[in-house]
């Protein structure tokens, strides 16, 4: 290899945490406030099961607990009220003609795979067509929820394509007008991040903990819970990322591969969206690893490698076989070893089959 390889470098942003996630310190009343999460969850589940005979309390209560980032807390207790919901849907809204109801259970029901006709909402249209409105927080609010069961639409469904285009443009006309705080940020958060298909659970959890208290019929212990529950994960979270940036610096890869993007806060943060519950610790650490690997992989074929190193690297990683002596880049022989650390250590941990860890790096 010659030592002056022209390169062009793609200079990538440097990495902006330095060490601020290395290290975590556990704190000295997280024993406490586990306790009181058992305690405040006996509670919601108390809650829950009296507000069977109640539509709307019931509808209301599977809502929050899922907005505030618990369901995974109850989700036997969830799938029975669903079910319940689900039982007395049509009962419910042959009389019911209040948008907000109507689109909360449309949206909740249809969201869990229950099938749930659009044509329900048919009966808000006028003799032309148009959806009746009322310029007041509550119709304001059965808007914001209409919009929000429109992203649930399928093919052919046109009363909700009508009502996407209508309850949008409805929204960003009336949201300067609004004097309504609470609903204010709702509707200025659903128009920019809409919350219940796109957002990240763990930071739509948090959001939403931030306005529930502000609602008259909110949950004083299902707050409460939401909120030491939101930070116990997020402490477990914590020392996950501290465990893997420490992995990450032992193996220098920020040094030794400094043309590509250090990436391991982000890359966990990433993998946060597919899994963040507690029971799927060694799956955020596997995947997050695998990702890390896909991101060195990608920025050496776009921003550092030449055409003769790529053909060798590829060649290596499509056999699968990882053996040195016939390369001479110490860069290419670092990224090949890195990869067997991970590989070597997923498949001694994670108890997957080889020809499923042989796909996943075989896909990169």
């Amino acid at each position: 290899m010659e030592l002056n390889t022209s390169r062009h470098l793609a200079n990538f942003h440097p990495n902006i945490w330095g060490n601020r996630f290395l290290v975590h310190a556990q704190d000295s009343t997280q024993a406490r406030e586990e306790q009181l999460v058992e305690e405040l969850k006996e509670d919601v589940k108390t809650k829950l099961k009296e507000a069977s005979d109640d539509y709307m309390r019931q509808l209301q209560m599977v809502d929050a607990i899922q907005r505030l980032g618990i369901a995974y807390h109850f989700e036997e207790e969830i799938d029975q009220s669903l079910q319940n919901l689900f039982d007395k849907f049509h009962d419910y809204f042959k009389d019911n003609h209040d948008m907000y109801t109507t689109a909360l259970s449309f949206r909740l029901l249809r969201q869990h795979g229950y099938r749930i006709s659009c044509k329900i909402f048919e009966k808000f249209k006028d003799a032309k067509g148009d959806f009746k409105i009322s310029n007041t927080d509550e119709g304001v609010k059965g808007v914001l929820e209409f919009y929000e069961a429109t992203h649930l639409r399928v093919h052919d469904e046109d009363v909700l394509d009508h009502g996407f285009v209508f309850s949008r443009n409805y929204l960003e006309s009336v949201l300067p007008r609004l004097t309504n705080p609470v609903i204010a940020e709702q509707v200025h958060h659903a128009l920019t991040q809409y919350s219940n298909r796109r957002g990240l659970p763990r930071l739509e959890a948090r959001h939403y903990i931030s306005i529930y208290g502000q609602y008259a019929s909110h949950h004083e212990g299902l707050l409460r819970f939401a909120i030491l529950d939101f930070n116990l994960l997020q402490s477990l979270h914590k020392r996950e990322l501290a465990e893997l940036y420490r992995w990450w610096q032992n193996l220098e890869v920020p040094t030794k591969l400094s043309f590509a993007r250090d990436r391991m806060v982000e890359t966990y943060f990433w993998i946060l969206g597919v899994y963040f519950e507690p029971e799927y610790a060694l799956a955020r650490k596997f995947l997050t690893k695998v990702q890390a690997i896909a991101s060195i992989i990608d920025d050496t074929y776009d921003a550092y490698a030449t055409y003769e190193e790529l053909q060798a690297f590829t060649e290596a990683i499509q056999r699968f076989k990882i053996t040195f002596s016939t390369y001479l880049w110490l860069y290419i022989k670092y990224i090949l070893n890195f990869i067997t650390t991970v590989y070597i250590m997923c498949r001694s941990t994670s108890g997957l089959h080889e020809n499923i860890l042989q796909g996943i790096v075989g896909s990169l």
